[in-house]
């Protein structure tokens, strides 16, 4: 590390929004440089005025475009201490209604006691010609505003906060800063972007916080149920909440009065007996509900989660329990029907898909679900649906829960199909959580709604849409039960289905068009626990053979960029996707989006590319949205192509095809983060998207990992083309493993509950 000290002579570039800026600076020990007593500093400051003098400390680097830089990784206000440093301060206009003039009357004045009279004697200030009251109480006010800023700095850095985070944490607080952090630091992991619970903690204890303390235990617990939700729990057990917050080095003490601290304060529920209740003398739930190892009693919810569980189960049940007539007006039988139809629609369906299309326009229920693997003609059955639909006059929305299953959606059906945040018509103010206009005030003018890939709808917005129903509407859930879970947390579909609440259609007859694909083939094998069977050179699935991780790294890159392209006779930068398992590792996300990216986008010099850690990112580039955003309507594993790149204000512009809008998004500094490369993504994300071609690795990973949903997810994934590389044990590994992605959900059990007593009036 290397200190700088002086007064800045200008401001080149600010971001008003992360305070990233790029200043000139005389240097006051001139030979640190080469040949000039003026440097480029580069860094996050919450407040930079001309004429400020700083010490910093950081590293000299050289800018491939802008040359020699110094990069601030901390800094420090110092007041000018000569008269002549203060007039040049003042008079810059660092000081809101001081000039040069101005300044130069104070100093004559006051001399190098001048910044202290105008702080501590403010009211010398009416011995100067021109200063009046008014005048008086502004300049007042702007000092303590700066010496605000700058007592907050050099507070969080006493704490070890950096300075790109402090501006942050100042921008969220303002003069509050240095009060309100104080008063309870581990607000910052819910309240400042970008500072997570381990940040707060780190600054509470070095505050002198207690680590028994239930203020501790209690922002511990609220992250741990955050980290669950985000893993797609919707709640986790108490004794598994303790036993992580316990490793965290949370007495349990402090966890049972940290619990009662959120649940006082309306932030979790705890709810007990959900197994069965006391009708039937069980208190606990299943263990492979939830994938504990053992039974429990307590199960703790962050609120919002348990009302939506709570209140999707109810309106579940009431749609399932609705009876013909009872609300829509009583419609035709099936016999009646079909005479209707004059079997135009349905003829050339198999028995399963007839008896799907009968219950989408009966009203024997409020709800269907109609699931099976590829080939097993959904996309046909959905079709059907339809023009069933539309021959009865039944008004009907076609959605599903991403851009790209939209899409897909409307190719399929012919007709138009949104996603079902567009559906509900999300309105963008802002929030930290989604608003929607549709709601039970104004619900969805439709009788029935359709919604595909239901595998990837979560429990939150499950619970928004069935409150968007109108009464005696009725909403059909399609998709694959075989496939991974939602990102978000629940597992809404198999939940349905595991609660029999529903009528439900698992198709299971694969079409002969279908049975000559070895992808389709091999899907339904797998799911059956036996071994894929291997191509030949017409087929369009093949096992690749690479024991070595770093052969098999090399050889899926060769694949990527010229083998495939060549084979399919398609563009690698839009048709191949990579696939893994884990984001770490020689075979993880990360390093395969760096080889791959260096193959099909290599840098060049002096290019247009903004870095961001250990990613560089170039026009050209796929990308994906890591966290849902919804001003921009960009979500949680969309993908895209970088359109083009300002590296000097480190802004992104972003395409995405499957969005409404045809222009680009725009990504300025401090939002790049939410974005990350996408030559390879994890099996997760890509759930809702078709390629032309796939490609995975199949090495040995986490054992919780390799299981055959997830090998079924990925190859299900791919159109026309489908290459695994990697280990034969491996990949027998992912098929004998049927143990699914468990999750702490207890919509099921809610559901069958509901199912055994009288609808709430």
């Amino acid at each position: 590390m290397t200190t700088v000290r002086g007064s800045v002579r200008r401001i080149t570039y600010r971001n008003d929004d992360n305070h990233y800026t790029v200043a000139k600076i005389n240097v006051d020990e001139p030979g640190l440089l080469a040949s000039s007593s003026e440097a480029t500093i580069v860094g996050y400051f919450p407040s930079l005025s001309v004429g400020e003098w700083i010490e910093a400390e950081g590293e000299w680097y050289v800018h491939a475009e802008f040359g020699r830089q110094f990069k601030v990784t901390s800094h420090r206000k110092t007041a000018p201490a000569t008269a002549r440093g203060i007039e040049r301060y003042l008079g810059s206009g660092a000081v809101e209604g001081i000039g040069p003039k101005l300044a130069e009357r104070l100093v004559a004045a006051f001399g190098d006691r001048t910044l202290e009279v105008i702080e501590k004697e403010p009211h010398r200030l009416l011995e100067i010609e021109g200063i009046g009251a008014r005048k008086k109480a502004a300049i007042s006010r702007a000092i303590r505003a700066e010496k605000e800023v700058r007592d907050a700095l050099v507070f969080l850095e006493g704490y070890g906060v950096t300075p790109g985070m402090a501006a942050r944490v100042y921008r969220r607080y303002g003069p509050d800063t240095v009060r309100l952090v104080s008063e309870n630091p581990y607000r910052l992991a819910d309240e400042v972007f970008g500072i997570g619970f381990k940040s707060a903690d780190a600054i509470a204890l070095e505050m002198g916080i207690p680590a028994d303390s239930p203020e501790r235990a209690a922002a511990a617990l609220s992250y741990l149920l955050s980290q669950a939700a985000a893993e797609g729990h919707v709640f986790l057990p108490k004794s598994v909440l303790f036993e992580s917050a316990v490793s965290m080095q949370i007495p349990e003490e402090a966890c049972a009065k940290g619990l009662e601290r959120l649940v006082s304060a309306g932030d979790v529920v705890v709810e007990a007996d959900l197994g069965g209740g006391a009708d039937d003398g069980a208190d606990t739930v299943s263990s492979d509900r939830g994938g504990a190892d053992a039974a429990f009693e307590e199960a703790v919810y962050p609120r919002f989660l348990h009302f939506a569980e709570v209140d999707a189960a109810r309106r579940i049940a009431r749609l399932a329990k609705r009876s013909a007539g009872s609300e829509n007006g009583s419609l035709v039988g099936p016999n009646d029907r079909r005479s209707l139809f004059d079997h135009a629609v349905t003829e050339g369906l198999t028995a399963e898909q007839q008896r799907a299309v009968d219950l989408a326009v009966g009203d024997e229920s409020g709800i269907l679900v109609l699931t099976g693997g590829p080939g097993t003609g959904k996309t046909t059955t959905l079709r059907a649906m339809v023009d069933a639909l539309e021959r009865h006059g039944r008004s009907y929305v076609l959605a599903a829960p991403t851009g790209r299953a939209a899409k897909r959606l409307k190719e399929a059906s012919g007709r138009d199909a949104k996603t079902i945040h567009r559906l509900l018509e999300y309105v963008r103010d802002g929030g930290e959580r989604p608003r929607f206009q549709r709601n039970e005030r104004s619900p969805l003018d439709a009788e029935v709604v359709i919604v595909d890939e239901s595998s990837m709808v979560d429990l939150p917005l499950c619970f928004h849409l069935l409150r968007a129903l109108r009464p005696g509407a009725k909403i059909i859930m399609v998709g694959d039960a075989d496939q991974l879970p939602s990102v978000g947390p629940g597992n809404v579909l198999r939940d349905v289905l595991q609660s029999n609440a529903a009528p439900a259609i698992r198709l299971t007859q694969v079409f002969r068009q279908a049975e000559q694909s070895r992808i389709v083939v091999n899907a339904h094998l797998i799911q059956q626990g036996k071994m894929p069977l291997r191509g030949n050179e017409s087929s369009d699935f093949f096992f690749m053979q690479a024991e070595d991780p770093e052969k098999a790294r090399t050889l899926i890159a060769d694949l990527v960029s010229h083998r495939l392209p060549e084979y399919l006779n398609c563009d690698p930068l839009k048709d191949v996707q990579v696939l893994s398992a884990v984001r770490r590792g020689v075979l993880g996300v990360d390093k395969l989006n760096e080889l791959i990216q260096e193959r099909l986008n290599p840098g060049v010099a002096r290019a247009a590319e903004v870095r961001l850690g250990a990613e560089v990112f170039r026009p050209g580039d796929r990308v994906m949205q890591t966290k849902n955003n919804y001003d921009k309507m960009v979500f949680n594993g969309d993908i895209g192509s970088i359109r083009s790149i300002d590296p000097k204000e480190r802004v992104i512009e972003v395409v995405y095809p499957d969005r409404d809008e045809p222009e680009g998004v725009v990504y300025e500094n401090d939002e790049v983060g939410q974005l990350t490369l996408a030559y390879c993504t994890s099996v997760h994300k890509s759930q809702g998207s078709e390629y032309p071609a796939v490609v995975m690795p199949i090495h040995w990973v986490m054992p919780a990992l390799m299981n055959r949903n997830l090998i079924y997810t990925a190859i299900t994934r791919a159109r026309r083309l489908v290459v695994l590389v990697g280990r034969e044990d491996a990949l027998r590994a992912y098929v004998r493993n049927d143990k699914a992605d468990h999750r702490y959900t207890l919509l099921a059990e809610r559901l069958s509950k509901a199912l055994d007593s009288p609808l709430a009036p």
